[in-house]
């Protein structure tokens, strides 16, 4: 928001573009995918009067596609990717299709113990995060944080969005409670947001940089959350100061993912089992519907069982013991400990089998059977 807006012309101008993002998003699926292509060859073609080079940043199959997609119509760039986080079924159609492995820039053991658990969401990780580490800087936020209350900064507004849900506030709002006279609860263990930052980000802003490249990304904004908002904000390709990326699928919903994927014949990783259409027509993975890190909690508190860490368990029953018991060190007290202790703390069933039976191929698992990740 700029100086000079008031908050009111503010929201007007983001429900305006909300309403247009909406638009594009009921466009017809052939429509949205010429569309792809049109901002795809704009953005190499900006990046080329910029005297840069474009690359694409691959993980699951929204990037893998949008890889085999660039393909397909003639954008033969670099594809690269920090493989070793992704499941051995993704690394495998990696190594398929080429894609340049790049090194975490930290493992991820090392993430939970320095920076804590990525849980809940980015953005509600971060805010905890910032009450976990106060300072005289962030003082007004942290107050904004608990009560909504903003300073000048957020125009004094009252109950906004930057204050906790009740909830998670009852949970993690207690490193201000003689601060803001208040009495909620706080956890034996670190909140952060930090994972991917570390993880993914930086390392291959560096391979970018190294390069003199900008990314194409797999984005869809129907993902919602922080991406959602970015991309609504800025649209498929966006140049700014510090940041060039170019998310061609941003308008994208699931249907027209999983359809473009069927079209282009797309390499499907065995953990997402296959693509199958219902009785009614709608698309669908036998297998996982989203993948990411083993250590990841982002959203596990609204999934149902088997959840994610469950079907860790069925697959890789080794590494599912090591993130849920002993990946983490007590700092006071030298005790093991886990993704167990933060589940139990947030309300989330782990330790028990779910009642709800695993599919076939959840099952069956993989390549990954018996081996903890490497990256840890």
């Amino acid at each position: 928001m700029s100086e000079d807006m008031s908050i009111e012309a503010w929201k007007a101008e983001k429900k305006k573009k909300k309403m247009q993002f909406s638009a594009m998003q009921n466009l017809p699926y052939e429509v949205k995918v010429k569309r792809a292509e049109i901002r795809a060859r704009e953005f190499v073609e900006k990046l080329q009067d910029l005297g840069m080079e474009a690359h694409v940043s691959v993980g699951g199959l929204d990037s893998i596609t949008l890889l085999v997609f660039l393909r397909h119509i003639g954008i033969d760039v670099p594809a690269i990717s920090v493989s070793s986080l992704e499941d051995k079924s993704i690394q495998k159609v990696h190594r398929a299709l080429g894609v340049e492995s790049v090194a975490p820039g930290k493992s991820k053991v090392e993430i939970l113990n320095e920076y804590g658990f990525p849980v809940i969401s980015k953005r509600i990780a971060g805010k905890i995060d910032m009450l976990q580490h106060p300072s005289e800087k962030n003082r007004t936020v942290r107050h904004a944080i608990i009560t909504g209350e903003c300073g000048e900064q957020g125009h004094y507004a009252k109950n906004s969005r930057m204050k906790l849900p009740q909830k998670w506030l009852n949970l993690f709002g207690g490193y201000e409670n003689e601060n803001e006279g208040v009495n909620y609860r706080k956890p034996d263990f670190l909140v952060s947001n930090k994972c991917c930052q570390f993880l993914k980000e930086e390392p291959c802003d560096k391979w970018a940089k190294e390069h003199n490249s900008a990314p194409f990304l797999g984005l869809m904004a129907s993902e919602g959350g922080q991406r959602e908002e970015a991309l609504v904000e800025h649209g498929c390709n966006y140049f700014g100061k510090t940041v060039i990326r170019s998310a061609p699928f941003a308008p994208f919903m699931r249907q027209d993912l999983l359809q473009l994927a069927l079209d282009l014949d797309v390499p499907v990783p065995e953990i997402y089992g296959e693509i199958r259409r219902k009785p009614d027509g709608t698309l669908y993975t036998t297998g996982a519907q989203r993948t990411g890190c083993s250590m990841c909690g982002f959203g596990i508190h609204m999934e149902k069982r088997p959840h994610r860490f469950d079907q860790l368990r069925e697959r890789n029953p080794k590494e599912w013991e090591f993130w849920m018991y002993r990946c983490c060190t007590d700092p006071e007290t030298g005790e093991k400990f886990g993704w167990g202790r933060v589940l139990d703390y947030i309300g989330v069933e782990w330790e028990d089998y779910p009642a709800v039976q695993m599919s076939l191929f959840d099952m069956m698992g993989g390549e990954n059977n018996g081996e903890i990740d490497s990256n840890v």
